[in-house]
């Protein structure tokens, strides 16, 4: 009732002060979003989806820009969908699409191998719903609903303001699942 409308939007006042952008579809998400998040993270990157096929797609030479961020001490992380998982299946059964989960999972697992770097990758079916990407302080959580694609998630692009919030709640839950998770080679 104090400030004018225009002053609580400038000073970006209350519970959504963490929220950069929210988008209807991650498919909206501007492309140069991903890419500069990889770019600024020095300390942390955890890629937390289900196949994080598109990734490979959309990020030019991924791989290598990977691998520089991991060799320079980067915390690099895949969690990515189980295979072999019911769930996996029942997912594919909903989406109906040729290219399905586990094959888009081998993919990104193929993309993964030409990393020249260590990179844990670990497999888990608990994130079947909502896909979380780390880059220090900034993540990208898809949330997805109904049997769309990924790419039809809805999306928030965050960037950590205070202790406790937004950003650390979905922080904890990759940590959480992450715990839960079995490796994907299981000689690491």
């Amino acid at each position: 009732m104090l400030w004018p409308e225009i002053i609580r939007r400038a000073a970006k006042v209350g519970t959504d002060r963490e929220l950069v952008g929210m988008y209807p579809r991650r498919a909206d998400l501007p492309r140069a979003v991903f890419r500069e998040a990889i770019e600024r993270a020095n300390s942390r990157m955890w890629f937390g989806g289900y196949t994080s096929y598109f990734l490979w797609l959309e990020i030019p030479d991924a791989a290598t820009t990977l691998a520089a961020k991991a060799n320079a001490g980067a915390d690099l992380r895949f969690l990515l969908g189980d295979p072999d998982s019911p769930v996996t299946a029942e997912r594919d059964r909903l989406e109906a699409t040729p290219l399905t989960l586990a094959t888009r999972i081998a993919m990104t697992r193929a993309e993964i191998s030409k990393v020249d770097a260590t990179v844990p990758v670990r497999l888990s079916d608990r994130h079947i719903a909502m896909s979380v990407w780390v880059f220090d302080d900034e993540a990208i959580v898809a949330t997805h609903i109904g049997s769309g694609l990924g790419q039809d998630s809805v999306t928030l692009h965050l960037r950590r303001a205070q202790d406790g919030g937004v950003f650390d709640r979905y922080v904890e839950h990759f940590e959480s699942l992450w715990a839960d998770s079995r490796p994907a080679d299981p000689q690491n």
